[in-house]
């Protein structure tokens, strides 16, 4: 028998269906109201744009909120238990990469990154880059070097064609690549969606067989990201950005790549391994993490979405996720900032205790190598201890070199290092047979370089004399530059 409704019940669900009915038209109404919002600044822009625009304060009055918080990137007070925003001086922190570099340019000088806002100023000042025109130095930097560094790159690259571009001298470009990293890097000028505008990553994913413009707008996120944080090397004559991707993305699988041709960026100073060296595979290891395998973009957590005056835009201010744990890992995490905080910092320090090792022993090798030389080994003899240490190197520089690594690919990382000290530990062997071989059997003597100072004495740099001509270098060449480029309105005026 069925049951009716009293009359007050049947008003109380009326009544009820109203009220929610009139909140979800509130819920559209505001809906409605945001994308207008958005919509007019589009439609209304003070500023008209096309192309690449090299200048970032270009964008500023149409995109104040966005534009505020990039400028925000030339913060450097955060810090973390390992890392900061500030430049630091891992050599003197960590004396066995000098050894590590020895004959490559950055056992000269290697700081941790700043902001974005830094790009120009921290590749001009950094002692790799050399004098060039100083002195007499000849400028041996290819312009390949400035191409992650901003806007007026691929501004360029328009302007004298991409091979033009990379095969031109670095100072060449001085009075051009002005313009910190910034809105055109990322953003089509007119429409502000996301594009790629460096030609190597679209080429990487054309040799796998990939379509980049399928890409999904959450996939945009990391990929323009991906323009960057990548291993890539300078190939031929040329000096043509490549990223080593077509046998795969895995530590070995770029290995491969590279093993196929013999190629090597250095031959070690000391120990004559023919050495890899790796730039910074941050979207190669993200994308072997769970945030990567569940589809998290980078922008996800080091740019989080705030919302002001009723619209809702990304953060700018590029930066660690551990910076704004409220608007990053909590968006998905329920657990506490200070749990969080944690779980990064333990699985950081896991991955330092097999990195600590790691260096520790590939410096050894290093130095023994030398020393088997200098008792007489022979290239046969030395072929396979040069052989691992190549292998080991390349894991360290791998793992060390990526921004991140034991957050993005905890896993992933310590079985890098793993194997890196793996085959450090072999490369030693080997060498200890290679000088019995020679008639020497005791432990190798080991110089002192306990410090940055020591160390790059040891390898034969002339520390006095690289800092006095970059100084020369700042005084005189770098002023001109911008003088240059201001007076030919490459460069905010202000």
């Amino acid at each position: 028998m069925e049951k009716k409704l009293k009359k007050w019940q049947g008003w109380a669900l009326f009544g009820g269906a109203m009220a929610i009915v009139f909140f979800l038209g509130l819920c559209v109404s505001a809906l409605m109201e945001r994308r207008a919002e958005v919509s007019n600044i589009y439609a209304n822009r003070k500023t008209e744009l096309k192309g690449i625009q090299g200048r970032n304060d270009l964008f500023q009055s149409d995109f104040p909120r966005q534009y505020s918080t990039w400028e925000a990137t030339a913060d450097t007070t955060f810090k973390s238990e390992f890392h900061s925003s500030a430049a630091v001086d891992v050599l003197a922190q960590r004396p066995n990469m000098v050894i590590l570099w020895a004959g490559y340019a950055f056992s000269r000088a290697y700081a941790t990154p700043r902001g974005h806002m830094h790009a120009i100023e921290d590749v001009s000042h950094i002692l790799r880059t050399g004098a060039p025109g100083v002195n007499g130095n000849a400028d041996m930097q290819p312009a390949t070097c400035w191409t992650c560094k901003s806007p007026d790159v691929p501004r360029m690259m328009e302007e004298v064609g991409v091979a033009n571009f990379y095969k031109s001298k670095w100072s060449e470009m001085g009075n051009q690549i002005v313009n910190p990293i910034g809105c055109s890097d990322c953003h089509d000028s007119e429409t502000m969606n996301l594009h790629i505008s460096r030609p190597a990553l679209i080429e990487a994913f054309e040799r796998q067989g990939k379509d980049i413009t399928k890409a999904t707008p959450q996939e945009m996120r990391s990929l323009v990201c991906a323009q960057c944080h990548v291993e890539y090397f300078f190939k031929g004559e040329g000096k043509y950005l490549t990223f080593p991707w077509d046998k795969g993305t895995t530590v070995e699988d770029i290995e491969a790549y590279y093993d196929a041709t013999e190629y090597f960026d250095y031959t070690h100073a000391l120990s004559r391994a023919p050495i890899l060296k790796a730039q910074h595979p941050d979207y190669e290891l993200a994308q072997l993490g769970i945030h990567g395998q569940r589809g998290v973009s980078c922008a996800d957590c080091h740019m989080p979405y705030v919302v002001e005056g009723g619209v809702k835009f990304s953060d700018h201010h590029v930066q660690s996720p551990l910076a704004k744990i409220d608007r990053t890992c909590q968006v998905c995490h329920r657990e506490s900032e200070e749990t969080l905080r944690n779980n990064v910092y333990e699985r950081q320090r896991k991955a330092n205790e097999i990195r600590n090792r790691l260096e520790a022993e590939l410096a050894k090798a290093h130095l023994e190598a030398e020393f088997a030389w200098k008792k007489g080994a022979t290239d046969a003899q030395m072929k396979e201890a040069l052989q691992l240490i190549r292998q080991a190197q390349w894991r360290w520089d791998f793992a060390v070199a990526s921004h991140g690594a034991s957050f993005h690919a905890p896993q992933e990382t310590q079985r890098i290092l793993s194997h890196g000290l793996d085959r450090a530990l072999q490369a030693r062997l080997a060498i200890t047979k290679v000088l019995a071989k020679n008639g020497y059997t005791d432990e190798v003597p080991m110089p002192d370089i306990s410090t940055k100072a020591k160390a790059q004495k040891y390898i034969g740099l002339d520390m006095e004399k690289l800092e006095k001509d970059k100084a020369q270098f700042l005084q005189e060449v770098v002023p001109q530059w911008l003088k240059t480029a201001k007076e030919k309105g490459r460069l905010a005026q202000k």
